[in-house]
């Protein structure tokens, strides 16, 4: 019996329960959007803009955000004008400049666009640098990946946010 509880058995047994649990409280669906909302999109996924301008279109007078490197420096095709933000290179960064945003334009409550994987670890960092908004989870969902490569992205997600736990935030 000692044998099989190793403490390396342990931890991976951790490791592994905390990675289910990790992937069960990550949201599935969109929560309540209002008309007047403000929409972040955290850049960084082929995903993620294109599932904003959907939302976009549902929601034509919510103003619209797009944060991080991999944000477009032209013109994006959607019925109102985005702000693009496209300085910060990490997610920390992107909470950082949401955070500037949200202050200077007086907002508490935002609507966080980025993946499912992702969701976790974003809402976390944006969180700790505004306690008090209220923060609308909108996870674009990773439909048509391969089961390797989802299990991959899940698993660097996860240890990220491990990394994230221990006060490393640029990982």
């Amino acid at each position: 019996m000692n044998k099989i509880l190793t403490p390396s058995f342990v931890i991976l047994s951790c490791f592994l329960i905390g990675g289910m649990i990790f992937k069960s409280i990550a949201p599935r669906k969109c929560g309540e959007i209002l008309p007047t909302d403000s929409i972040f999109v955290l850049t960084g996924d082929e995903r993620r803009i294109p599932f904003a301008m959907r939302k976009m279109r549902e929601f034509p007078n919510a103003d619209l955000y797009i944060i991080g490197v991999g944000a477009p420096h032209g013109k994006i095709d959607v019925a109102r004008p985005a702000i693009i933000e496209s300085k910060s290179k990490s997610t920390y960064q992107n909470a950082l400049a949401i955070k500037k945003i949200a202050t200077e334009k007086q907002l508490n409550r935002l609507v966080v666009i980025t993946t499912e994987d992702h969701m976790n670890r974003a809402t976390y960092l944006i969180q700790h640098e505004m306690p008090t908004a209220q923060i609308i989870q909108c996870p674009a969902v990773l439909n048509g990946m391969p089961p390797a490569k989802r299990l991959e992205r899940w698993t660097t997600e996860y240890i990220k946010y491990i990394v994230t736990l221990f006060g490393i935030k640029e990982s």
